[in-house]
């Protein structure tokens, strides 16, 4: 939400990436925090790679949630792209106040736009299953 209660989704800089590594963190908490110059890498990585985007939800112009979503083709679909949504985060002090949400609106409209024919989230946490 922004100073006026809204919720913003837009696609990632690098500039989000501090923040980003720190709500990763947030995610897997049994993992190391990722390395400065091992994230810039992966960044580039996803930048480099065609139809994979990140998504950042802001509130009151600080990121408090992010994921990362790839459209893939499917040739047992008769070619047909599929959205896969990975790393559904959402800060600690905003959940439960539509942001996670936010970003999966978003990404659906994505995936809508592109013709998709399914959204795919993937997730190990089982807590998430009710979101």
């Amino acid at each position: 939400m922004d100073v006026d209660g809204t919720v913003i989704v837009r696609e990632a800089v690098a500039e989000d990436l501090p923040r980003l590594r720190w709500l990763h963190h947030q995610l897997y908490p049994e993992h190391e925090a990722t390395d400065e110059r091992v994230a810039a890498a992966a960044w580039a990585n996803i930048a480099e790679t065609p139809g994979r985007s990140v998504y950042v939800a802001e509130v009151a112009g600080a990121v408090v949630g992010g994921a990362d979503v790839t459209m893939m083709a499917n040739l047992a679909h008769r070619g047909e792209p599929y959205l896969l949504v990975e790393n559904v985060v959402v800060d600690s002090a905003h959940r439960r106040r539509g942001v996670g949400a936010a970003l999966l609106d978003a990404a659906a409209e994505r995936g809508r736009a592109a013709g998709c024919y399914k959204l795919q989230l993937s997730t190990e946490d089982r807590d998430a299953f009710a979101f």
